[in-house]
C-alpha cells in the first residue's frame, strides 16, 4: 500500500499540471484546441470567466465529459434532436424533459413527483447561468441505472464516424443559430421528426440478470466477457482480479480498469445492476440521455447529480464538540469501519442476493460461520499460516505475506473494528430471498442520523441500485472513506478525485478489506493453534494525512461550484452538438 499511495500522489500531481495549466482566455482556447481538435463552442469565453471568477482548479481537463460526448457526433443534429424527443414523449420510459427557452428552463409535463426533486436540483445548478447557453431540450433519466448500451460492432462504427480528419477552420462564428429554437419544436404533426419512433426506444429488463444481455456487448468479442460465461460463484476469479490489481491481488491498483466489465465475467455474480436491477429500461441505440451515473461500457452522458447538489446528502456537522454530530480530529474517533445501508442495490427472489455488494460486505463484516477465513497481507514468521502467493519485500524492511487467517482470530489480531449493518426492513426481495435475509442478518439495525458517521476513524461507501449519493460528503470529513470500485461511475471520474491520494479503494469483491483494515489499524502478535503471525505497527499517520488531503481537495474541487462550472461547459458543447450550423460555429477570439 505504501507504493500505491506514493504513486498516486505523483500521479495527482502531474495529472493536476496538465488539468490547470492554462492562465489565460488565450491559452484555454490554444489548449482546447490541442486537446479536442476543434474550436471550443460558442460561448466558450463566458464559460471561463464564470469558472476562474469561481477559482476553479480545473480549467483544461474535461475530457471525460468529451468522451461522453464523442459518439454524438456521428449523429446528425437533427436526428439527435428527435431521438431527445422520442426519448421523453412517452412517460413510460422515465426520461423527463427539461426546456430551455430564452434563458430560462422549464420541466417537462409528466415527471413523477417522487423524482422532481432531479429536475429542480438541475434548474438549480443552472440558474446562474441559464441565460447564456442556447435553446434546447434534454432528456434526464430519472432511474438510478444507466439506460445506454450500444453494442461492440456498433460502437465501433459510431466512433470512426465520430472522428473528423478535417483541419480547424481559419475562421468560425461565435454564436448559436439565431433559430434555432424552432429545431425542438414538436408541435406540427406533418413534421416527420415529430412521428412517434417505430420502435419503442426502451424495454423493460427489470428483474433479470443484465450482465449478458447488456452490461458486457461494449466488450471487445474476444474479451473474457463476452467469450467466457463465469459459473463457479464459490472460487475467485484470481485472472478477472489480475489487470486492475498489485501483485499480491489484494489491493487495487488501476481505479478506471476496474470499472470495465471486459476482464471480469464475474462481475455478473457480484452487484445487483448485473444480478437483478430493480428499475432497468435500457436501450442498445444511441439515445441522448443525461444520468447521474453510469456503468463502464454504457453510454449515458454524466452530469453532476443534483442529489449533491441540493444537500439530500449533506456534510453538516455540529460545531459544539459535545454534540454526537460533532466531526472531531482524525486521531479522536472512533476506531471503527463504519457503514449503514438498505437492500437497494437490486431484487433478489432466487438467491441473488449472496451476490450483491452490500450484502456480501456486511456478511465478511460479520462472518462467525465455522471455518470462515479471509486473506491478509501480514507479516511474516518462521511459521506462518497458509501462504497464498508469493512474498514482497524491501531491502531492510519487514517481509509481509499474505496469510489465510481464521475470522476467530480476528479479535486476537485487533481486527474486530468493523461496524457494518444493514438497516429499516429487508427490501426488494420475493418469496423465500426475504426471510433468508432477515435470517442472515438478524437483528436489523435502526436508521442513524447521516451526521453520526463523523464519530467514526474509516467509512466504508458503496454504490446501490446506482452510485453512492454519500461519498461527497465522505470526502470532506475528517474521516478516511474507503470506497468500493463497484460498477458505477460519475462526473468526477477521470483524474479529479484520486485513489490512493484522496480516497482508500476496494474491489468489489472485498479481497483486500482486511488487509487494509490491518494496515491502517496495525496488528498484535498472534501465536495459537500453530498460527504465527507477526506484530504490524498501524498507519494511523497515513490514514489521516490520505482524509485530510482529501477533504483539502473536496474544497476546492468538488464544490457546488465545480458542479456548475463541469454542467455550464457540458450544456455549451450539448448546444453546439445539436446545432444544425455545428461544423460552422465555435469561440474565437
Amino acid at each position: 500500500m505504501d507504493s500505491l499511495i506514493n504513486a498516486a500522489s505523483i500521479q495527482h500531481d502531474v495529472w493536476l499540471k496538465q488539468a490547470s495549466a492554462s492562465k489565460t482566455l488565450r491559452e484555454c482556447v490554444a489548449e482546447y484546441r490541442r486537446r479536442y481538435k476543434r474550436h471550443p463552442p460558442p460561448g466558450f469565453d463566458a464559460w471561463y470567466h464564470y469558472a476562474t471568477e469561481r477559482s476553479s482548479v480545473v480549467i483544461d481537463d474535461f475530457d471525460n465529459l468529451m468522451d461522453d460526448l464523442r459518439l454524438f457526433w456521428a449523429i446528425k443534429p437533427a436526428e439527435i434532436r428527435k431521438r431527445t424527443r422520442d426519448a421523453f414523449v412517452d412517460p413510460w420510459n422515465e426520461v423527463a424533459q427539461l426546456s430551455i427557452r430564452s434563458g430560462k428552463a422549464e420541466i417537462g409535463p409528466d415527471v413523477k413527483p417522487t423524482h422532481r426533486w432531479m429536475l429542480d436540483g438541475v434548474i438549480a445548478m443552472m440558474k446562474n447561468y441559464v441565460d447564456k447557453v442556447p435553446d434546447m431540450d434534454l432528456g434526464f433519466n430519472i432511474n438510478d441505472e444507466p439506460r445506454i448500451a450500444i453494442r461492440y460492432n456498433d460502437l465501433q462504427s459510431l466512433y470512426k464516424q465520430s472522428v473528423s480528419n478535417e483541419p480547424l477552420k481559419a475562421t468560425v462564428i461565435n454564436e448559436f443559430s439565431i433559430d434555432r429554437a424552432t429545431g425542438w419544436n414538436y408541435s406540427d404533426p406533418s413534421d416527420p421528426a415529430n412521428l412517434p419512433p417505430p420502435n419503442p426506444p426502451f424495454i423493460d429488463h427489470s428483474f433479470t440478470q443484465t450482465f449478458h444481455t447488456h452490461g458486457s456487448i461494449a466488450c471487445p468479442p474476444l474479451s473474457l466477457a463476452r467469450r467466457s460465461w463465469y459459473w463457479d460463484t464459490r472460487t475467485l476469479c484470481t485472472t478477472c482480479l489480475i489487470p486492475h490489481s498489485d501483485s499480491t491481488g489484494l489491493f487495487l491498483s488501476n481505479w478506471t480498469l476496474s470499472a470495465s466489465p471486459c476482464h471480469q465475467p464475474d462481475l455478473a455474480h457480484l452487484h445487483g445492476f448485473y444480478l437483478s436491477p430493480a428499475a432497468f429500461k435500457p436501450s442498445t441505440s444511441l439515445y441522448p440521455v443525461f444520468s447521474q451515473s453510469k456503468a463502464e461500457g454504457y453510454a449515458d452522458i454524466r452530469y453532476p447529480s443534483p442529489w449533491n447538489y441540493i444537500d439530500k446528502a449533506v456534510y453538516a456537522p455540529s460545531p459544539n464538540a459535545s454534540d454526537p454530530f460533532f466531526d472531531p480530529p482524525f486521531t479522536e474517533k472512533k476506531d471503527a469501519l463504519f457503514w449503514r445501508g438498505a437492500t437497494s442495490e437490486g431484487v433478489s427472489r432466487y438467491g441473488e442476493w449472496k451476490g450483491m455488494a452490500r450484502q456480501r460486505f456486511v456478511h465478511m463484516a460479520n462472518n462467525n460461520s465455522a471455518g470462515a477465513e479471509f486473506p491478509i497481507c501480514l507479516p511474516s514468521l518462521p511459521s506462518p499460516l497458509h501462504i497464498t502467493s508469493s512474498s514482497t519485500s524491501k531491502p531492510k524492511q519487514q517481509r509481509y505475506t499474505t496469510h489465510v487467517v481464521p475470522y476467530s482470530l480476528f479479535p486476537h489480531l485487533g481486527l474486530n473494528i468493523t461496524d457494518l449493518a444493514l438497516v429499516g426492513n429487508i427490501d426488494r426481495c420475493w418469496d423465500s430471498d426475504c426471510p433468508s435475509q432477515t435470517q442472515e442478518f438478524c437483528p436489523l439495525t435502526q436508521k442513524s442520523d447521516f451526521q453520526s458517521h463523523w464519530q467514526h476513524k474509516y467509512l466504508l461507501d458503496l454504490d446501490g441500485a446506482g452510485f453512492s449519493g454519500r461519498f461527497i460528503p465522505f470526502l470532506q470529513s475528517r474521516s478516511l472513506p474507503i470506497k468500493v470500485a463497484g460498477v458505477f461511475r460519475e462526473w468526477w471520474d477521470g483524474g479529479r478525485v484520486r485513489a490512493w491520494k484522496h480516497f482508500v479503494p476496494l474491489d468489489v469483491r472485498g479481497m483486500g478489506l482486511w488487509s487494509a483494515v490491518a494496515y491502517f489499524t496495525g496488528t498484535r502478535r498472534v501465536s495459537m493453534g500453530g498460527v504465527h503471525v507477526g506484530e504490524m505497527r498501524d498507519r494511523l499517520d497515513v490514514g489521516e494525512r490520505i482524509a485530510e488531503e482529501g477533504r483539502e481537495w473536496a474544497g476546492k474541487a468538488m464544490r457546488k461550484e465545480d458542479m456548475e462550472i463541469y454542467f455550464y461547459r457540458l450544456l455549451l458543447e450539448w448546444g453546439r452538438l445539436t446545432d444544425d450550423r455545428r461544423e460552422e460555429i465555435g469561440f474565437m477570439e
